[in-house]
């Protein structure tokens, strides 16, 4: 009889948990003030890290800023200072626990109790597995997933001490659905790797030439940047959010929120040019980073628990556990997305002015 019970309140608790998606789907979510609090980004110096922590400053936040590069972290801070919000930065390697477990006890003893983490540092390898060392391997998984647990491990106690703060996990869309590799259109300039399309150098010569000589092209000028570390460690990313959300709802904890962002391609400028199926591009273009992160952020004051952005990416998402294998990969070829998806590819980015090589 007990479980009768269970079984309609649960179909009952499923029926308005449907319900209430879809009303919220056509009417704008009440966000939350977050004026004051004090949130921590990972991954501050790159691209969306700058322009997260430009969004949090907007809303009063305080700003405690990490990344391995001092100075572009330094530069992150300096722009969010100019918005008025105070901001404490430190250079951190996140591929070392001691590294994470040691500024983290300098950021509550200098600063204070962190209430809002954004896990948003990502790192890739980009090789063939058999061509690839393992020690970047092992950085990929130890920055893009190990790194998620001693983050947490760090800052949890405080949150769940108060039952208040938000976790968010930037991860990709990679980490619900994998993929082989993206294609690059590329060539060679005065021993420089460089990217076709928008003149970005790859590789130095040193490693271009070992690197070309262990990929596989399609045709002479496109190089392939292989994801398998990068897919394994955003679907562990994507594990280790959902567990760590079914473990707060389980211990009543419902003052720490926790939000999942899953982003299609970015396009961040390395790779401008890697693209799906030229007939579908317009119909799903590569996502600006100023929208990816203003979409993160709504969702993060709406307390909203995953998104997809766009929400088109939810349909491969689901395709994937219906359809036989067989069927996916045939979606994937048709699309072109068994080789053109864009990942968060970090490697020295230099620019050329009249044909000449200048760093950026």
């Amino acid at each position: 009889m007990i479980f009768i019970v269970d079984l309609l309140l649960m179909l009952i608790d499923l029926t308005y948990s449907i319900l209430t998606a879809i009303v919220q789907t056509f009417l704008r979510p009440r966000l939350k003030c977050i004026d004051g609090e004090l949130c921590l980004i990972t991954g501050a110096g790159g691209a969306l890290g700058r322009l997260f922590a430009l969004e949090f400053a907007k809303e009063g936040a305080r700003l405690v800023l990490w990344d391995c590069d001092a100075a572009a972290n330094e530069q992150t801070a300096k722009l969010a200072r100019e918005t008025g919000a105070e901001v404490h930065a430190y250079t951190v390697d996140l591929s070392k626990r001691q590294s994470i477990y040691e500024t983290a006890g300098r950021v509550r003893a200098e600063v204070g109790d962190i209430s809002i983490l954004v896990n948003n540092a990502g790192v890739v390898a980009g090789r063939r597995l058999l061509d690839c060392p393992d020690e970047l391997l092992e950085r990929t998984l130890l920055v893009n997933c190990h790194a998620l647990f001693w983050m947490t491990k760090a800052f949890l106690p405080q949150m769940k001490a108060k039952n208040h703060g938000h976790i968010v996990t930037i991860a990709s869309a990679l980490g619900l659905f994998s993929t082989a590799c993206v294609e690059v259109k590329c060539t060679m300039i005065n021993d420089l790797l460089v990217n076709k399309l928008n003149r970005h150098i790859l590789l130095k010569a040193h490693n271009a030439n070992s690197l070309i000589n262990s990929f596989k092209f399609g045709h002479s000028d496109v190089i392939c940047f292989n994801l398998q570390d990068y897919c394994a460690s955003k679907f562990g990313a994507v594990g280790f959010h959902e567990s760590l959300t079914h473990e707060l709802l389980a211990e009543d904890l419902d003052g720490i929120k926790t939000t999942l962002v899953c982003p299609y391609i970015v396009d961040t400028g390395m790779f401008a040019g890697c693209e799906i199926r030229k007939e579908l591009k317009n119909l799903i273009p590569p996502l600006q980073p100023l929208y990816t992160v203003q979409q993160s952020m709504k969702a993060i004051l709406a307390e909203q628990q995953m998104i997809c952005i766009p929400r088109l990416m939810y349909i491969p998402f689901l395709t994937r556990a219906l359809l036989p294998w067989e069927a996916n990969v045939a979606t994937y070829r048709f699309m072109g997305g068994d080789k053109c998806m864009l990942p968060f590819i970090k490697n020295v980015e230099m620019k050329t002015s009249n044909g000449h090589i200048k760093s950026s």
